[in-house]
């Protein structure tokens, strides 16, 4: 069974649709990079292992031993034990979703996942976009613009932002009357009918 781990920063019912959905494989471990965030309470109604890290921890290219872990790592575990790198290596993780995770994954962990790393983004790439363009900010964007349409976009992660090869969009149209408000519950809709199915057979793709 393939091993998942999902990256989130929010209140996380991407990742609550992944863990209760995905067949293709078992989320394992969920990290989050925000303490107050409530995915951390739906990880753990779920009863999936959740880690809180820094800036820091991403950052640091240190792997772990082999082995799977036993615990989550202790105040006072080793550099090698707390990066992120480390956790996922330890964690034998195969697959990785950002499932509303706001911070850039470092090339040090794309590397190690090459093509097993999926996003998904609340509009058409490439338009809209880039740092800095999620949540409300890209449906305000979109209809400033007057787009016709906006949708979701799931994409294998690279070394940009929003910028790696396609894997699924869905559309929905934009109404002159729609606020931002509206339109981010059109995305949501598209987000939790599609998100799992795609993930799925992605993970059946790659599957070694």
């Amino acid at each position: 069974m393939t091993r998942i781990a999902i990256f989130a920063s929010g209140n996380g019912s991407n990742a609550e649709n992944l863990i209760r959905n995905v067949t293709a494989g078992e989320v394992v471990l969920l990290l989050c990079n925000n303490p107050k965030a409530f995915v951390l309470k739906r990880a753990k109604e779920l009863q999936v292992p959740a880690v809180v890290f820094s800036r820091q921890e991403l950052d640091d290219a240190a792997g772990a031993l082999a082995g799977e872990a036993t615990h989550m790592p202790a105040p006072e575990a080793s550099r090698q034990e707390r990066s992120v790198l480390g956790l996922l290596k330890a964690h034998r993780i195969d697959f990785i979703v950002l499932a509303g995770f706001l911070w850039k994954i470092p090339a040090h962990v794309i590397s190690a996942w090459p093509g097993r790393i999926v996003n998904i983004h609340p509009a058409l790439l490439p338009k809209y976009g880039g740092a800095g363009m999620y949540g409300e900010r890209v449906h305000r964007e979109v209809i400033k613009n007057k787009e016709k349409e906006s949708g979701i976009t799931i994409h294998v992660v690279d070394q940009l932002y929003d910028h790696g090869p396609i894997l699924f969009q869905a559309t929905c149209p934009v109404d002159g009357t729609d606020t931002p408000e509206a339109l981010a519950r059109k995305i949501y809709a598209l987000e939790q009918q599609y998100f799992p199915v795609v993930v799925d057979k992605y993970i059946k793709q790659v599957a070694v």
